[in-house]
């Protein structure tokens, strides 16, 4: 009888750990949207290093696997607005996507979690040290393993922290990294013991005063300014691509481009949702015209390609210069695909056929492509899913000369309605004017349009789920940061091997005799 009332026990105790790691995973969600909250985000990995520390091998694993199925599942259950509002998949099974989804890429962590609980040394500090190395590696293999997804990486909590000063030394990884070494150094401190908080709580303290420090050091010099307008139509998605609607979006568009000024009207991603030859020639041609005057330019999203060559999802600049260019006008191709939206993986067909969405298998862009030149500022295009892989825009980077001055995010995220993927990916695109100092303007179909200066800081802004028209000044800026450096030739190579490195030392530490 005790037996089993032991068994009973224990399986209660882990029942309840469980719900705890999950609790604290979903919470932490919230200062990827209020960036206020970012304590919140370290509070709860100390929580979890608490109970790790603590755990078995295998205990552990499940803890981790909890707290990032937790984290994914609050993080990104938006993705089951665009399956089952617009893709018609049924709920249950939307559902269940998002959920398969979210244990599926929380394995990582709970292998880190394993490791970090097998291979621990005594001591909080140097313990710290190797939970962060595992928390990396779980966060780069969700960042790089089958094309990577990135989002809600620990790293963008801190856009607003003390520790965002270190974005252009070590990147939004490297920032996760340390914010999970000291959130550790506390969860293994032993409770109650005031003395075991003094070096945790001196490395917390003189670590917020160097990345505020750090955030001081400019990298990057003024090239000049550009007057810009950002277009955001704020299209229902279930009447963006639908026949009926194309001519009401093009009027829409046309009559957006009609009243823009600015050096550079932005229109957001497949703004024009049709091949140039599937439209009215005389349409197109009064937009090509428009921007070819002196003095005018137009960065817009629309998809190009034809049958045989096949397609691409594409922004196009209009400009005189660019009329010389081949085709008439620059060219900026995606190179970043969407899993399921912009490829389907081999063996999903069967998934994608189930929703009512158009998808397809659209062609890769180059990586490092040229920027489009608009009155001496080289302006860098990417699009949507993109700006999520710092390391691909730091590889533009690798040549100063040429490297952008300006970058232009285009995007729709109209596919998940409005939820709170508008915020979680403004506080992407600020992480990526904090790692390569640059200016980031982005036009949006729903939002967030806004420009953020190159220290991160939204300068000027559209309210999101509306329509207009966002007139602003941008200044363009020159240099290198080490992130751009580091990341732009070796990509995340320096960080796996830091975190590699860190666990291959604890290992053999703990073998030893």
């Amino acid at each position: 009888m005790r037996g089993w009332l032991g068994a009973d026990s224990a399986r209660g105790r882990l029942a309840v750990d469980l719900a705890f790691a999950a609790g604290l995973g979903a919470l932490q969600t919230v200062a990827y949207v209020e960036t206020a909250f970012w304590p919140l985000q370290m509070l709860a990995v100390a929580l979890l290093a608490w109970r790790v520390g603590g755990a078995s091998a295998w205990r552990a694993a499940a803890l981790g696997l909890a707290f990032g199925t937790a984290w994914l599942g609050a993080g990104t259950w938006w993705l089951f607005v665009s399956m089952h509002r617009y893709g018609g998949l049924p709920a249950w099974l939307a559902a269940l996507a998002v959920l398969a989804l979210s244990v599926f890429l929380s394995l990582y962590l709970a292998a880190a979690m394993m490791a970090a609980a097998r291979w621990r040394p005594r001591g909080p500090l140097r313990g710290a040290l190797v939970f962060a190395a595992a928390w990396l590696l779980a966060e780069l293999a969700r960042g790089l393993i089958f094309t990577g997804f990135p989002w809600v990486a620990s790293g963008y909590a801190h856009v607003d922290s003390p520790l965002a000063g270190l974005a252009p030394w070590v990147g939004a990884y490297g920032i996760g990294a340390v914010a999970a070494a000291l959130a550790a150094a506390f969860g293994f401190s032993r409770l109650g013991n005031l003395r075991a908080w003094l070096a945790p709580s001196a490395a917390l303290l003189g670590t917020l005063v160097l990345g505020a420090f750090a955030g001081n050091v400019e990298f990057t010099r003024p090239t000049g300014s550009l007057r810009v307008t950002l277009l955001q139509g704020n299209v229902p998605q279930d009447e963006k691509f639908s026949l009926r609607y194309v001519p009401q979006a093009l009027e829409l568009t046309a009559a957006q481009l009609e009243a823009a000024r600015g050096d550079l009207v932005v229109g957001p991603e497949t703004v024009v949702p049709m091949l140039p030859s599937q439209l009215d020639p005389k349409w197109w041609q009064a937009v090509l015209d428009r921007f070819r005057a002196p003095d005018r330019a137009a960065l817009i999203g629309v998809p190009l390609g034809d049958e045989d060559a096949g397609y691409t999802n594409s922004a196009i600049g209009i400009s005189a210069a660019s009329a010389r260019l081949p085709g008439g006008f620059y060219r900026y191709d995606k190179h970043h695909l969407v899993p399921f939206g912009e490829f389907i993986p081999t063996g999903f067909h069967w998934f994608t056929r189930l929703m009512d969405i158009p998808l397809g298998d659209f062609n890769r862009g180059p990586l490092v492509a040229p920027s489009f030149v608009v009155k001496g500022e080289r302006v860098a295009p990417n699009i949507c899913y993109e700006d999520l892989f710092g390391e691909e825009l730091a590889a533009r980077f690798i040549t100063e000369a040429a490297a952008p001055t300006i970058l232009a995010n285009i995007s729709n995220i109209g596919w998940f309605g409005e939820t709170i993927a508008v915020p979680q990916h403004l506080q992407i695109s600020r992480m990526r004017s904090l790692e390569l100092q640059r200016p980031m303007i982005r036009a949006t179909n729903t939002g967030a349009t806004v420009v953020i200066d190159h220290r991160g800081v939204v300068t000027a802004s559209l309210a999101p789920f509306t329509r207009g028209e966002l007139e602003a000044s941008v200044e363009g800026r020159s240099g290198t940061t080490p992130f751009a450096w580091w990341a732009g030739r070796f990509g995340l190579g320096p960080l796996v091997l830091l975190g590699a490195l860190t666990l291959a030392i604890a290992f053999a530490s703990r073998r030893r005799p």
